[in-house]
């Protein structure tokens, strides 16, 4: 799995990429996609960031989100069969629209992850299992920094149908395979406006 710079060919082969944004959070009080830690809202940072290993990479929303998007990042909404089950309701509504295709699922959560933890996580992509971030303290994977090959789509679905929608929790049955970064700030979760106004200062110094 090498870029060929030449070929233009993605990192991750049969991968399509979303941002997953998510909705207005009510513990930060904005949506989580807009926010700006560097020269671009989150969203589009990322999006810009997971190009090069996808074959196609979408911005994730709810429809209410689609008019303040800017008109040339693709995106795709949860489709209504599946909304208010949280983060579940984009994978499912991803591997939906997208026959066969595995899914690098990333959310606009973690503002200290960068390309060369991508980078690194991409050489353990190669599986017929999930491969999450996995915060090695606590031993707990990351269900939005993750890599979600179709083969798990239909179990996945019998989660959904047994009503069971925590994506970490189905990261640990299918026993996913678990990537630590060196990067210890990258699963960081801003979920907080006092956390946010920590990170921004950490990173802007």
């Amino acid at each position: 799995m090498i870029f060929d710079i030449l070929e233009n060919k993605p990192i991750l082969e049969d991968t399509y990429g979303l941002v997953v944004c998510g909705g207005t959070s009510s513990r930060m009080g904005m949506e989580k996609g807009m926010i700006q830690y560097y020269t671009k809202p989150q969203q589009y940072r990322l999006y810009d960031m997971m190009k090069p290993f996808c074959k196609e990479v979408f911005i994730s929303c709810n429809k209410q989100q689609v008019a303040k998007l800017k008109p040339n990042y693709p995106y795709l909404v949860d489709m209504p069969r599946y909304e208010r089950i949280g983060p579940m309701a984009a994978l499912l509504s991803a591997f939906t629209k997208f026959s066969k295709k595995n899914i690098l699922f990333i959310g606009c959560d973690y503002p200290y992850l960068k390309k060369t933890d991508l980078e690194s996580f991409s050489n353990v992509c190669n599986t017929d299992k999930p491969v999450a971030f996995c915060n090695a303290k606590k031993n707990m994977y990351e269900p939005l920094l993750a890599w979600y090959p179709y083969s798990c789509a239909d179990t996945l679905m019998e989660k959904y149908e047994a009503k069971q929608y925590s994506l970490r929790i189905f990261l640990q049955k299918v026993n996913a395979e678990k990537f630590f970064p060196e990067n210890k700030k990258s699963i960081i979760s801003i979920d907080t406006y006092r956390e946010y106004t920590k990170a921004y200062k950490d990173i802007n110094g």
